[in-house]
Order: structure tokens, then sequence, then C-alpha cells
């Protein structure tokens, strides 16, 4: 992998800079978040029963883990569910939450070593192949060590890589299937994305983070930003075709498919941290991401091929300056190095630590989540459920939000609102991600802490109540 990009540098005014200082006196937070997929939510109205229409609740499925980063459903016609968890293992829960005796798989041995506190590193994406059935083929995103070759100052490799389960037995990997598709070497432990998901396409999304650390900048940082440089795979989201090619094949429409301009694996770009990603599965099975951002606005993305969503030249619908992320800058380049123009989020909300004494902030750190198409929620239906992973960067403390879609088709911003809960009146949890079954149900992926130790990591159904 290239670690400098070629691109063309991104040619900022020389006439002085309109700056407004945002009055706060805030500790600068070193880039968070972990990983996401499941939840509820209303727009403009409570989750208590109201006419007639059950609230809203949160049904206890499973617990027991360490921090759970997806849930997907084992697409067998059991009803049995696939639950990995970051520190390496993936679950597999009968209907009713209960475990299965020996887990799915663990790849625990394969990982780097990570942080006994707070990591973003570890198992963080788990998708099966549209054919499951017939072609037995499971693919995961892990942090693995460095590998040979990378730098030797950076930190890990992402690995994506594709197995299958055993002949014999669907209900567990087969260890020596290994087959690796891609390795991305990152500078820093965090920043990492890693959430995959396969499009109605048929091909294989993949979010990748910009590599961490503050501002797009420092080491294996490009001079315009990873987000912005095409000549990198960090801060993108990418599409490959796993049925075809060695190791895999690139979807002929790909935005750089012929590498000139490039990477040919790039669908999109100008992402930070995309936590996490999913298709909508009814609609026109739109793609959404949670982007997380650094220290003023956390945005919703509806991402589109060959979308660039401005990092690090914006942060949500604002102008972002590295030089002072707390300085407001009102004149920023309004398209990337090729002329190509920046693609808004479809919402945004403050940050807490950009905003402190702001009653409009809403969290730290956005969890991408699901748009709702199941049954036992009507209300819901249509409406993006997601959430902020904490209000607190050291206290459990997440918050739930339901976005709807403008009613015109001349606008472009969706609406938020929070999701206020029958049971329980308080989350009290870190929000890691969410999940959906196969009947399109949600469920909430939580850690009581803010690290991936002990065994406070549990899993929720949205139920009505």
């Amino acid at each position: 992998m290239k670690t400098r990009g070629h691109g063309k540098a991104l040619v900022i005014p020389e006439k002085p800079l309109k700056v407004r200082r945002v009055n706060t006196n805030l500790f600068a937070r070193t880039n968070v978040v972990l990983a996401a997929i499941c939840l509820l939510s209303l727009s403009n109205r409570s989750a208590t029963a109201a006419e007639g229409t059950p609230g809203v609740g949160l049904k206890l499925l499973a617990d027991g883990f360490t921090s759970p980063t997806t849930l997907i459903p084992l697409e067998d016609g059991s009803g049995r569910l696939l639950v990995a968890d970051q520190i390496g293992v993936v679950y597999l829960l009968a209907k009713d939450g209960t475990k299965a005796e020996q887990p799915f798989f663990d790849v625990r041995s394969r990982l780097a070593k990570l942080n006994e506190g707070f990591d973003e590193r570890g198992l963080l994406g788990l998708a099966l192949h549209p054919r499951f059935k017939e072609s037995r083929k499971v693919y995961m995103t892990y942090s693995a060590p460095l590998r040979s070759g990378a730098p030797a100052d950076w930190d890990n490799t992402l690995r994506v890589s594709e197995f299958k389960v055993m002949e014999n037995n669907p209900a567990r990997v087969d260890p020596d299937s290994e087959r690796v598709l891609l390795e991305i070497d990152k500078p820093y432990f965090n920043h990492n994305g890693g959430c995959i998901a396969f499009g109605p396409d048929g091909y294989l999304y993949i979010s990748v983070g910009d590599g961490g650390n503050a501002n797009d900048e420092g080491r294996g940082h490009s001079p315009q930003g990873n987000g912005q440089d095409t000549t990198v795979l960090l801060g993108k989201i990418l599409r490959i075709d796993v049925d075809k090619g060695t190791p895999y094949a690139i979807p002929a429409d790909n935005p750089f498919a012929d590498g000139k301009k490039g990477r040919p694996e790039i669908f999109a770009y100008g992402m930070r941290n995309a936590w996490r990603i999913s298709f909508d599965r009814g609609g026109s099975h739109e793609l959404f991401a949670g982007d997380v951002g650094q220290t003023m606005y956390e945005e919703v993305d509806l991402i589109v091929k060959g979308g660039n969503y401005g990092w690090n030249i914006r942060e949500g619908f604002h102008c972002f300056n590295a030089k002072d992320p707390l300085l407001l800058v009102e004149d920023c380049p309004k398209v990337g190095a090729a002329g190509e123009p920046l693609l808004d989020p479809i919402l945004e909300y403050k940050n807490i630590n950009g905003h402190r004494k702001d009653p409009e902030a809403r969290g730290i750190s956005v969890t991408g989540g699901y748009v709702y198409r199941g049954k036992a929620l009507p209300q819901l239906v249509g409406n993006y459920i997601f959430a902020d992973w904490s209000r607190n960067f050291a206290l459990p403390d997440g918050a739930l939000f339901a976005a709807t879609r403008p009613g015109s088709a001349g606008e472009k911003k969706w609406t938020m609102e929070p999701l206020e809960l029958v049971s329980p009146k308080k989350l009290g949890v870190f929000v890691v991600a969410f999940g959906q079954d196969a009947e399109g149900e949600l469920y909430l992926l939580t850690n009581g802490r803010n690290m991936i130790t002990g065994n406070t990591g549990k899993v929720y159904k949205l139920a009505p109540m």
C-alpha cells in the first residue's frame, strides 16, 4: 500500500480567513469511536404509547460479551444470529438469545495485541456472502499485527479476509480456510472503520478510517490529508468484487477503476472514520454511513459513487481548521483537488467537546445504524435509527436518535429527534453498534465500559412496550 499521497494539493485562498472563536474551555478530544449497527427512534413524537401505538423499549437478548461490534442473521432459515465481539470471538445465538456451546469462530490468535483499556482495534466487521447457503463464505475485517514491509513505526494492518464454514457444519468456520483479500497498513491504533456490507449489486463495501491521530495529520498522512488523497485507501469507502479476480476484481464502474487518478478500489472518499455503514433493505437500497467527527460536529452521510464528503476540508456542514479545530472558519474550498463538489451530510449534530454549554450538543461520537424496515414498530418504518456512542468519554451515557427523510424532493437535509424509551428510561451504556435480523428488526449492541475488558457487553432487541 502507498504510504504517501501524490495527488494535487488543495489550493487555499490567500485572503485572510474570517474566523469566529468558540467560547468554550474544553479538553482536546483524541478521536474516539468503536463501532456499529442497531436500535430505535421516532420523529417528532415520544416513544411512549400514544393513540394505541405501543411505545419503544429495549429487550435484553444476550449478555456476557465484551464489546459487540456486529450482529447479522446466519441466513440458514433457523432465525439464529451471529454476534462478533471486538476481542475476536464470533458467537452463534439462538432466537431466544442462548449462546451455542462453541463459538462460530475465534480470531483472537490473529489479532494485534489489544490495549487493556480503550482501544478501537479488534474484530471490526462481519458479513456473509449473498449466496451463503451455496458458497459457505464468510467475510471478516480485523486488526492484524503490522505486516512485513510496513513502516516500522506504524501500528497495525487492517485485514479483510474470506473464510468458509465447514462442509459438515455450517455453524462453525474452518480456521484453515482464510483467504486474505486486502491488507491496509495503519499508522495509528484508532480510526479503523472496518465495517463491511454487501450491497444490492453483490459487491463488498468496506469502510476505512483516515489512519488515526487528529486533523488527518501525522505519520502516514498525506500533505492534503488521507481523506482527500485518492492514491491511498485510508479515509474511504471501498467496493470490490469478491467473486472474481485474484484475490478480487474491481467493478468496472468504480470511480477510479482504471487506476489513473486514484486507487481502483475506492467507491467514495473524504471520510474521517465511518463507524458504521449499512444498506437500506427497502426503498432504493441507499448506503448510509455514520462518520465520526473530531471536535465540533458529528455527521451521517448518504454515500454515492464517487462522492467526496469533505474531510479534512470540512467537518459536517462546516469548514475545518486543522491549525485550531475550535476556531470556526467561514471560508474554505467548496471543491476537491480535481474540482469535484464536496458533498454535504444528510444531517449533523453538535459535539459536546466543542460545544460545552450548548443544549443542542448531542454527544461525542456518532454510531451509524439502519433504516428500520421491521414490522414490530410500524411508527419507525422508514426512519434511520442511529446513536451516539456516549455523551461522556469516561461514563456510559449513550443516546439514541431517529432521523426522518425530508418531505420535499428538493430538500436534502434530514431531521433528527431523540428516541425516548419506555424502558429503560436511561440507557446507561456505550452504544457500540446496531444489528439487523432477517426480518428487518433492529438490535442495539452495547458496552458498559469504555474499554475492551470484562463482560459488560450486551445485545438488546428493539421491541414494542
